[in-house]
């Protein structure tokens, strides 16, 4: 591990984008097998700073120049980055805030940018053991990174600007942003304040964490305090969290996360609370979205909170909690040639109220922290309305929602509110009806979609696995006659319309590519099975010797072809049919069982 300053850090940047094979460091995790060896060994496996890269590509510094403005003054990592210029310098303005948002003190907030070029990470087998068991929304972002910045504003005369700015980054492919941010709380401060010694002690903490495992509680020591937390699974039921307890073991814990990636949706929500189901509806059908708010806390929090709405629907358009003019895709998203893309953008930059007024849906957000007052604003506004982000908070948008309003969630916050039921009750009822309203929404095409699979009587273990059937959106829409919606949700209005247009988002392409990968690989694992369960031995004898050979050969690939796709096989399955291949392969002449036994590349 590295600390380099900013002279250094350029000369890193700038190298060509060809690197080569040998240059690239490959840990004995990555050759484990892909079942994965016991916690013990795998412990055992790692190199030093793996561990660091599981949990952080990098961590920089970003600081003010009056010559250059925003500028890396300190860059740790692990791995020689690969961010181009161009890169660099949006991580530098994305990691301040715009000169507008008059942010003094200490501000949280993140952002989310495009990975330049992929390349295959040395714990990469280990990975994909370990990401499969993750919810769709905690899984590493393949094409995106994340920032999250600890951001400091504070007067000092000694500087010829009159202010110390400083901002201190962390940059991961994980999307746990409220673990990041405390774990920024630990940092920060004691950075700012002893500088870079600090850092070098933070990482080489980190270093020892164990891996990012879901389902586990991790106890993670960091700079003399102790953090205890526990990755959701796939498994976990939507809606509910398994609390991390505190036991007598655990004096030297000093945080317990009781949740490592939800933000508060209530706190994120209430200046357009009114609008909550049509923001639904918004996200769920890929609508071009610009969250216009006074600071990038505000911006962040607000969009990770319109993402997070469909859960456990994944969103898989693009999203950008913090959006700058600098943002090497400020063209692409801004052009007023096409129509906006599917995107949700987060912005502070007045300048976006006209670049961006074309956009169909404008959300206005005004300050978090006057959250007194009641919310007033119940009717959208017309876009023509919105001239300037001084504009009123509220939604902007011509959009007529296909369902009809549900008063009741509305009148129990209102009257949260009124009582001033706490923050965290809110957030738990509001985080609890969108989870009804998507379930509700999603459970019928579930039905459908499952019903596309074959008989498990029409596997043959001789022929090749039967296709799926084809999703027909006509036949789709005649099931929800009798197996619709309306069976768990009490809202009225036009589903239909929604399923319709629903079928045409990015979000439903990405649910329904998901879905039949899942369905496909459960048909071979079930083919599999069945081949596992003939008598091989009485198969071959009705077969030459070219045959036999030709059969243990594709054996052997659809063998390799389960362990690399990790199929869901019954326990046994894969040592079972290694021990028939080998028999086969002992019934055959020497020379051709000194051919079949070589080992297989992969």
């Amino acid at each position: 591990m590295d600390l380099q300053r900013s002279e250094d850090t350029e000369e890193q940047i700038e190298q060509p984008e060809h690197i080569q094979e040998q240059d690239i460091r490959i840990s004995p995790a990555e050759e484990m097998p892909v079942d994965g060896p016991r916690e013990e060994e795998s412990e055992q496996l790692f190199l030093p700073w793996d561990r660091f890269s599981a949990w952080l590509h990098c961590i920089c510094v970003v600081g003010f120049d009056l010559e250059l403005g925003q500028a890396v003054e300190v860059f740790l990592n692990y791995f020689p980055i690969f961010h181009s210029i161009f890169q660099k310098t949006s991580i530098c303005y994305l990691s301040f805030p715009d000169s507008n948002s008059g942010c003094l003190g200490d501000t949280q907030f993140c952002f989310r940018f495009r990975q330049a070029a992929s390349r295959r990470s040395s714990l990469g087998c280990f990975w994909d053991h370990f990401d499969r068991d993750a919810p769709v929304c905690l899984k590493k972002d393949l094409g995106h990174f994340y920032g999250y910045v600890y951001f400091r504003q504070v007067r000092d005369k000694s500087l010829k600007r009159g202010y110390f700015q400083k901002s201190l980054v962390l940059i991961s492919k994980l999307p746990y942003v409220t673990f990041f941010h405390s774990l920024l709380k630990l940092i920060a401060p004691e950075y700012f304040e002893k500088q870079e010694p600090c850092l070098e002690a933070a990482c080489n903490d980190i270093d020892r964490w164990p891996m990012p495992c879901p389902g586990k509680i991790l106890t993670l020591p960091i700079m003399g305090v102790v953090m205890k937390l526990r990755i959701p699974t796939c498994s976990d039921k939507p809606g509910t969290s398994q609390l991390v307890q505190t036991t007598m073991s655990d004096s030297l814990v000093s945080i317990v996360l009781p949740t490592i990636h939800e933000v508060d949706l209530f706190r994120c929500f209430y200046p357009v609370f009114f609008h909550i189901q049509m923001l639904w509806e918004l996200v769920l059908l890929g609508e071009a979205i610009v969250v216009m708010a006074p600071s990038p806390a505000e911006s962040s929090d607000t969009v990770l909170a319109l993402v997070s709405c469909i859960a456990p629907l994944r969103y898989c358009s693009d999203f950008r909690p913090y959006f700058t003019i600098h943002d090497s895709e400020f063209k692409e998203y801004t052009t007023r040639t096409q129509a906006p893309p599917s995107v949700i953008l987060g912005v502070t930059n007045p300048f976006f109220a006209k670049t961006l007024q074309h956009w169909p849906h404008i959300i206005r957000i005004g300050d978090m922290k006057q959250t007194e007052e009641m919310a007033k604003q119940m009717k959208v506004k017309k876009l023509k309305n919105l001239k300037t982000l001084d504009s009123k908070p509220g939604v902007y948008s011509a959009y007529k929602t296909f369902l009809n309003k549900d008063e009741d969630i509305i009148k129990q916050l209102q009257k949260g509110v009124q009582q001033k039921r706490p923050s965290a009750a809110q957030n738990a009822i509001l985080r609890r009806y969108f989870l009804e309203l998507t379930q509700s929404f999603i459970i019928p095409l579930e039905r459908y979609v499952a019903s596309l699979m074959p008989l498990q009587k029409s596997i043959c273990p001789w022929k090749s696995p039967p296709q799926l059937k084809h999703f027909v959106q006509e036949e789709f829409m005649k099931t929800l006659e009798k197996a619709g919606p309306q069976l768990t949700s009490r809202l009225k209005g036009d589903w239909i319309g929604l399923y319709r247009q629903f079928l045409k988002s990015p979000n439903f392409d990405s649910w329904f590519r998901s879905r039949r990968k899942e369905m496909m690989q459960k048909l071979e694992a079930l083919h599999l099975e069945a081949l596992c369960d003939e008598d091989l031995q009485l198969r071959i004898q009705k077969h030459t010797e070219v045959e036999t050979v030709d059969l243990v050969l594709k054996l052997k690939d659809k063998l390799m072809q389960a362990q690399r796709e990790q199929l869901p096989v019954r326990a046994g399955t894969m040592t079972k049919l290694q021990a028939h291949i080998e028999s086969v392969i002992l019934s055959l002449p020497d020379d051709l069982q000194g051919i079949l036994q070589k080992p297989a590349t992969p």
